[in-house]
C-alpha cells in the first residue's frame, strides 16, 4: 500500500475539509433563508473541490484515502447544499413532494459519486467523465437561484423550468453521457492556451455584465452539449465508431 506524506497531504485534505463546511454553511443560509449566500458557499465549495485536487496532484500525495474524503465533501457540498437550496428557496411550495424532487439532487449525487469509486484505477489520473460531475449540477442549481430569485420567490416565468432542471440534472449524473475533462494547461499549445484564456476572460466579462445569469446559460450549455453529442453519436455511430468509446476501450484495440 502507498504511503501518504501526511505533512504535505494534509494541506488538500484541509481544503477538502473547507469544502464541508462551505457545504454545511450554505445548508444554514438556506433553511434561514439566505438564498444568495448560501448559493455563492456552494460556488466557493466549488473553489476548494478544484484547489484540493491540484494540489494533490502537485504535491503528489494522491491517495484513495483523498478520492474517499473528496466524495464525502462533495456529498454534502454539492448534494445536499443544492437540495438544501432548491427546496427552500422554491420546491417547498410543493410539501413533501417538492422534498422528494430535491432530495433526488442527494441522492443520485450520492450514487454517481459511488460509481466513480468504484470504476477509478489510478487516483493521480484524471479521465473524462461518465455521468455529469456532481460539481456542475450543484452550480447550475445554485446559478440558477442566483439569476432568477428576486422578491422572496423564483421569478414566476420561471418556475416551470425549476423541476424539469432538477430532474435533469439528477438523472444525467447517473447516465452514460460523458462529459469531457478540463485540460491541463502544460497538455495544451500556445494557440490553445490563448484561447482557452480568451473563453475564460469573456465569460467572466459576461457574468459580470449580466448579474450572474451567465454563469447559468454557461453551464447549461455545457449540459446539453453533452446531451447533443451522445445522441449525435448514439445515431451515427456507424460513421463514427469512436465517438462513444471510452479511453479504456481504445487500449483494447490496440492490444
Amino acid at each position: 500500500m502507498k504511503r501518504i506524506n501526511l505533512s504535505k497531504a494534509i494541506v488538500p485534505n484541509s481544503l477538502t475539509a473547507f469544502n464541508i463546511l462551505c457545504g454545511f454553511a450554505s445548508m444554514i443560509l438556506s433553511a434561514e433563508g439566505d438564498f444568495l449566500l448560501a448559493a455563492i458557499m456552494i460556488f466557493i465549495a466549488g473553489i476548494f473541490d478544484v484547489l484540493d485536487g491540484l494540489l494533490a496532484r502537485m504535491l503528489k500525495t494522491s491517495s484513495q484515502f483523498g478520492v474517499e474524503l473528496d466524495s464525502l465533501a462533495d456529498v454534502v457540498s454539492f448534494g445536499a447544499a443544492p437540495a438544501f437550496l432548491i427546496y427552500y428557496s422554491y420546491l417547498i411550495h410543493y410539501s413533501w413532494l417538492g422534498a422528494a424532487i430535491a432530495s433526488t439532487l442527494l441522492v443520485f449525487g450520492a450514487l454517481r459519486l459511488a460509481r466513480f469509486n468504484t470504476q477509478i484505477e489510478d487516483v493521480s489520473i484524471k479521465v473524462d467523465f461518465t455521468g455529469l460531475p456532481i460539481p456542475i449540477s450543484a452550480i447550475i442549481v445554485a446559478s440558477f437561484v442566483v439569476a432568477f430569485y428576486r422578491d422572496g420567490d423564483i421569478q414566476s416565468q420561471y418556475h416551470h423550468f425549476v423541476i424539469p432542471l432538477v430532474l435533469l440534472c439528477s438523472a444525467l449524473m447517473v447516465s452514460n453521457v460523458r462529459y469531457n475533462k478540463i485540460p491541463k494547461p502544460s497538455d495544451l499549445s500556445i494557440g490553445e492556451k490563448l484561447t482557452f484564456l480568451f473563453v475564460i476572460v469573456f465569460a467572466i466579462l459576461m457574468i459580470v455584465a449580466s448579474d450572474g445569469k451567465a454563469l447559468f446559460y454557461l453551464f447549461l450549455s455545457m449540459v446539453l452539449f453533452g446531451i447533443f453529442r451522445h445522441l449525435f453519436y448514439m445515431f451515427f455511430q456507424d460513421r463514427f465508431p469512436l465517438g462513444n468509446k471510452s479511453k479504456e476501450d481504445l487500449s483494447e484495440d490496440d492490444e
